[in-house]
C-alpha cells in the first residue's frame, strides 16, 4: 500500500467543514425558524412516520451532527445518520419534485452523497476523531 496523499485529507476537511455547516443551518432552521412544532407539522405533512419523535431528532441530528461533523468528531457514524435523512428527505418530499431545485432532488442528493462521501472516507487527519485515535495511541 502507497503512502497516503495529503491532498485527501485537505479535501476531507473541505467537504467536512462545508457540508457539516449546511446540516447545522438546517437544524438550526428546524429548531429556531420553523420550530419543533413546525417541523412536526411539515412532517405530518409529507408523511413521514412518527412526526412528533422525528422532528426532535432529525432536528437534533442536523443542528448537533453537523456541528459535530464540522469538527470531524465520531464522522463515520454521524454522516451515515446524515445521508440515511437525506435519503429520507427524497423519499418523502423531493423526488415527486424531479430533478432541479428549489424542490427536486439535486440539492438534497449532493448533501447526501457528501455524508456518504464522509461516512466511507473518515474525517481524515485534521479531525477530533484523527486527535482522539492519536491519545488513545499513546
Amino acid at each position: 500500500m502507497g503512502t497516503r496523499d495529503p491532498r485527501a485529507d485537505q479535501a476531507l476537511a473541505i467537504l467536512r467543514v462545508v457540508a457539516g455547516i449546511v446540516f447545522v443551518a438546517h437544524g438550526w432552521q428546524k429548531f429556531f425558524i420553523m420550530g419543533i412544532a413546525g417541523t412536526t407539522a411539515f412532517f405530518t405533512q409529507v408523511g413521514a412516520p412518527l412526526p412528533a419523535f422525528a422532528a426532535p431528532v432529525v432536528a437534533t441530528l442536523e443542528l448537533a451532527g453537523g456541528a459535530a461533523v464540522v469538527l470531524g468528531l465520531f464522522t463515520r457514524p454521524i454522516a451515515l445518520f446524515l445521508a440515511c435523512d437525506m435519503a429520507t428527505a427524497i423519499i418523502l418530499v423531493h423526488a415527486k419534485n424531479g430533478f432541479f431545485v428549489p424542490g427536486g432532488i439535486e440539492f438534497v442528493m449532493t448533501l447526501g452523497t457528501a455524508a456518504l462521501a464522509l461516512a466511507l472516507g473518515g474525517a481524515g487527519c485534521w479531525s477530533a476523531d484523527r486527535a482522539l485515535a492519536a491519545r488513545k495511541a499513546i
